[in-house]
């Protein structure tokens, strides 16, 4: 069944851009879907950074259909961008052989070597088409090269072409800030950087401008296949084009009125396609929000097409914690089938949904991903209970589904830090990993792990992924003859006690409860004292207790929760290594 969203009681940030794009859309095309739309250039991997181009339309498209409206959220991939650069770090793709393709349609490239795709475009187009089903994202794909090489912008093409001195006019208001501008700026990714220089040559993002007057658009060589071309002449009433390829020499004169081997410069390209597509809300990163940049611009050539400029927002940076060793071997940031790899999709959504688009935050593939786990477990537990805030509730409703229902998720969501302390320790040994987790709640005994899945295949892929060799967990083989000799009374002590206690207290609650109270007890207080009720230096205590069990059973300072290490390391081990 459709889940229900409660946005009458929030006041959610996809609840008020709801509000506004519904009431917008009646005003410019009563009775018709509501558009929505995102643009993403598959020129290399389409990274999480580029993700929230696609989250902040979906959910706000979601939300008007959970309201029971028509809503169409259209990707348009610009896929006849030119191909700027080679990107670093791409497996089979060899940097000086792919250089040659500089200047062609993306979809005019190679794919990398070994690639099941027909070209360079749909290789990359393909990950992110299977991360977004994976994270419920209902869309319409538009290819441009599709779009432009059927002849389905002619019309469009042809407008612009009659009335390109209104549009150099608008234009030539910023081209005298445009060196103060590109200072100022810091491209926030590839995909944005492309965006700004368009289709044009690596100088110009607005079109070409010469003795023969300024021309919005470009065509690819007739011989080369770049866009390295400069437009020499044209004719409005025959449309004859000529042209000429700075790259190879070719020149050509054609029909533009026939002709489908060219595109329109990115920023008349763009607002062209708010006015063709009719769209209504869509938001743009930083740069292209700024004074002079593609966006304000849009705003004013649109008109031209007899259009209006779409309402959204402008989203901030999305970073990323704990990706050094992605980045030197990729050479690039990590796209959404990396995340989707250690974090269910209810949690990745839960990140994009729980912040306004202009608030940055960082996605976790350290080890601050289990700190976020707990979060969002204890979001869920209070929305059960009916505790969460609405604005909380509203994001976690957002994160779990869509107005299609439900995600899959997992049958038993064990915390995730738990389960990856298990996938460290047992080493891919799934027999092992399920009688340690049967053991965490002997109650309710898990009956196979699918029961823990998927979360528990995406902590393994974490800890097998993302945790270095040095601080994997590696049980001793034999017990630390020479530690144990060496200790003092009280420590021979504190090891009794826990000793004593582990049968009697063999599940996660239970030696949870044992291992925190062994220095209690040894102080004179009750296990089960709370801490208001202890001195500040049972803390200390319980420390120097915790750092001689994982010494004594991993020869390390620290390493998993000790509850979860004790039942993972098993009861007679466990015995054997602290010297009985």
């Amino acid at each position: 069944m459709p889940i229900v969203a409660q946005s009458t009681e929030t006041t959610d940030w996809v609840s008020r851009f709801a509000d506004e794009v519904i009431e917008e859309s009646e005003r410019r095309a009563p009775g018709k879907p509501v558009v929505v739309a995102s643009g993403l250039s598959p020129s290399g991997p389409i990274h999480l950074g580029n993700l929230r181009e696609v989250m902040t339309p979906h959910l706000v498209a979601d939300e008007i259909r959970r309201r029971g409206h028509q809503v169409r959220h259209l990707i348009s991939w610009d896929d006849y961008d030119r191909y700027r650069k080679v990107p670093k770090g791409i497996a089979g793709v060899d940097e000086e052989t792919w250089a040659e393709h500089i200047g062609k349609p993306l979809t005019s490239v190679p794919a990398p070597e070994g690639s099941p795709h027909p070209n360079w475009a749909e290789h990359f187009k393909a990950a992110m088409i299977e991360s977004l089903a994976e994270l419920g994202v209902e869309f319409d794909g538009i290819s441009q090269t599709e779009q432009y090489t059927s002849g389905a912008y002619r019309e469009q093409i042809l407008h612009a072409m009659r009335h390109r001195n209104e549009i150099d006019a608008i234009l030539d208001q910023y081209r005298t800030k445009k060196t103060a501008k590109k200072q100022q700026q810091k491209p926030q990714d590839e995909a944005e950087l492309e965006a700004e220089e368009g289709s044009g040559a690596a100088s110009e993002d607005d079109g070409s401008s010469g003795s023969a007057g300024y021309f919005p658009y470009k065509p690819y060589c007739g011989d080369c296949g770049k866009d390295l071309t400069t437009v020499t002449s044209y004719d409005d009433d025959t449309t004859e084009l000529s042209y000429t390829c700075t790259a190879c020499g070719f020149t050509e004169t054609v029909r533009l009125s026939e002709f489908n081997r060219g595109k329109l410069v990115w920023k008349v390209d763009w607002p062209m396609r708010w006015a063709y597509e009719g769209v209504v809300f869509e938001p743009s990163g930083v740069d292209h929000s700024s004074p002079g940049s593609s966006f304000q611009v849009g705003g004013q050539i649109v008109g031209i097409f007899g259009g209006k400029q779409p309402i959204g927002p402008m989203y901030a940076f999305v970073g990323i914690s704990g990706m050094a060793k992605m980045s030197s071997s990729r050479g690039g940031v990590p796209t959404p089938a990396d995340a989707l790899k250690i974090m269910e999709p209810q949690l990745l959504r839960w990140l994009y949904a729980r912040r306004r688009p202009n608030q940055s935050f960082k996605i976790a593939f350290d080890q601050e991903i289990q700190r976020l786990y707990d979060e969002w477990d204890k979001l869920a537990a209070k929305v059960t209970e009916g505790a969460a805030l609405p604005g909380d509730v509203a994001a976690y409703t957002r994160a779990v589904g869509t107005a299609a229902g439900e995600l899959p998720k997992t049958p038993r969501p064990l915390p995730y830090r738990t389960l990856a302390s298990v996938a460290d320790i047992t080493a891919g040994h799934e027999d092992q990993a399920l009688r340690i987790l049967s053991e965490l709640d002997p109650e309710q005994p898990l009956a196979g792990l699918d029961e823990a899945r998927p979360r528990y295949d995406r902590a393994e892929a974490w800890i097998n992924t993302h945790v270095p060799a040095d601080q994997r967990t590696i049980v001793r083989d034999e017990p630390d003859a020479e530690l144990l000799k060496s200790l003092d009374e009280a420590s021979q002590q504190s090891v009794r006690l826990l000793l004593d206690g582990l049968a009697d207290h063999w599940s996660l609650d239970g030696l949870t409860h044992l291992v925190y109270g062994v220095p209690k007890v040894q102080a004179g207080f009750p296990a089960d004292a709370t801490p208001k009720e202890l001195p500040a230096e049972i803390k200390t205590a319980q420390r120097t207790f915790f750092a001689l069990l994982y010494h004594l059973l991993v020869g390390r300072d620290t390493g998993p929760r000790l509850p979860t290490l004790l039942l993972a390391v098993g009861q007679d081990r466990v015995r054997h290594l602290l010297g009985e």
